[in-house]
């Protein structure tokens, strides 16, 4: 993928690569990765490092390595490991002359429009100065209990991160070669792997399996939906070895290696990118067939007329799926009246609005300008 534009990459590796599935923080495998990046950023890419491992770190820290850790532990392990995963950091790419930036971000700051952008704007004045990002989970107020406040490993973190800087590509580091047609732990010697997938698929879907590895949380389930979200704003995706000799430089150099995901649309608009997201999402519409072709073919917003179907509850405003009728999700977008509003005027022309509610706020139930469409 080398040429003379400025590639943006968001390269994101997990817990297993950072400990070489130990249970201790692995310096030289760190300080590999962190040769790779610096490499790269003084070639002229823009590198944004999404990275776990402060738990690891903390566990380290206060000498709990091994064991079940719960919830309250895990927080602690993680207040106690990320200063100490930063400076491991720090110091390693101050060795080549980088400065690093720490941001500690959550589904919440992300869903809410106005935190979305600001995390944008900082992200993106930073890579302008040239410096390196680290970018993790802050796992100290996102519990798994809360489950969409849990990005899970880091892996949908990353792709929200290259969603808000317009990453050219995401690189999830794992610590498998990348997307097999079976279980390569069960089928080692039949199991192939999958050079490129153009669609993630229910086929494609069914062929991820949960890592066995204890030191991290995510697998090729949480992989797998990561490159859903970033290749649905146009971004490609590779998963590969972090394990490979200088797998980052090589694959900016442009050699195939891991499994490619192909973009499944163009580049989008920000405000799009954050629709399709999915972290705003507070309920759905069914929409007929006629609204939908009107909506994708003609560009038009959405009427009540068009709704068969309110799920969720949610506020004017808020954002919510579009499905058609065979089911499947093909859209999204802000709503102009809540879920108790819609599910008294779906099916009514719009110039029934203001006799069913007594007030309207507009004749559409979405504009087309709160519209992102797959």
């Amino acid at each position: 993928m080398s040429n003379n534009k400025k590639q943006r990459i968001v390269v994101k590796v997990g817990t297993s690569l950072l400990t070489g599935s130990s249970p201790r923080l692995d310096a030289a495998a760190i300080s590999r990765l962190v040769a790779q990046i610096a490499a790269l950023q003084k070639e002229g890419y823009v590198i944004t490092l999404v990275s776990s491992g402060a738990c690891a770190a903390g566990k380290e820290k206060t000498g709990k390595v091994r064991g079940f850790a719960g919830v309250a532990e895990r927080q602690i392990y993680a207040s106690v490991g990320q200063s100490r995963l930063m400076n491991i950091y720090d110091k390693l790419f101050g060795e080549h002359g980088i400065t690093i930036a720490q941001a500690l971000l959550t589904k919440h700051d992300l869903s809410d429009r106005a935190g979305y952008l600001n995390a944008r704007n900082t992200l993106l004045a930073l890579q302008g100065l040239g410096i390196v990002c680290i970018v993790n989970e802050n796992d100290v107020v996102a519990i798994d209990e809360v489950r969409e406040e849990k990005f899970g490993e880091n892996d949908q973190l990353s792709a929200m991160v290259a969603n808000l800087i317009d990453a050219d590509l995401l690189l999830i580091l794992s610590d498998v070669n990348g997307l097999y047609n079976k279980d390569p732990q069960k089928y080692p010697d039949t199991a192939e792997l999958i050079p490129t997938v153009a669609k993630i698929d229910s086929k494609i879907q069914k062929l991820a399996s949960a890592s066995h590895n204890k030191a991290a949380s995510g697998g090729m389930i949480t992989k797998l939906e990561a490159a859903r979200l970033a290749t649905e704003s146009g971004i490609t995706v590779i998963i590969a070895s972090g394990r490979e000799p200088d797998i980052i430089t090589r694959i900016a150099a442009g050699e195939s290696l891991g499994t490619k995901f192909l973009p499944s649309t163009i580049h989008k608009e920000s405000r799009q990118r954050w629709l399709l997201s999915g972290l705003c999402i507070r309920g759905s519409l069914a929409i007929d067939d006629g609204a939908k072709r009107a909506l994708i073919d003609q560009k038009r917003s959405l009427l009540p007329a068009g709704i068969t179907a309110v799920q969720g509850k949610f506020k004017r405003g808020d954002a919510v799926n579009l499905y058609g009728p065979s089911g499947i999700r093909f859209g999204c977008g802000l709503t102009n009246y809540s879920s108790e509003e819609l599910l008294l005027i779906k099916g009514l022309h719009s110039a029934r609005i203001k006799d069913t509610l007594g007030y309207d706020y507009g004749t559409e139930a979405i504009h087309r300008n709160n519209l992102a469409i797959l």
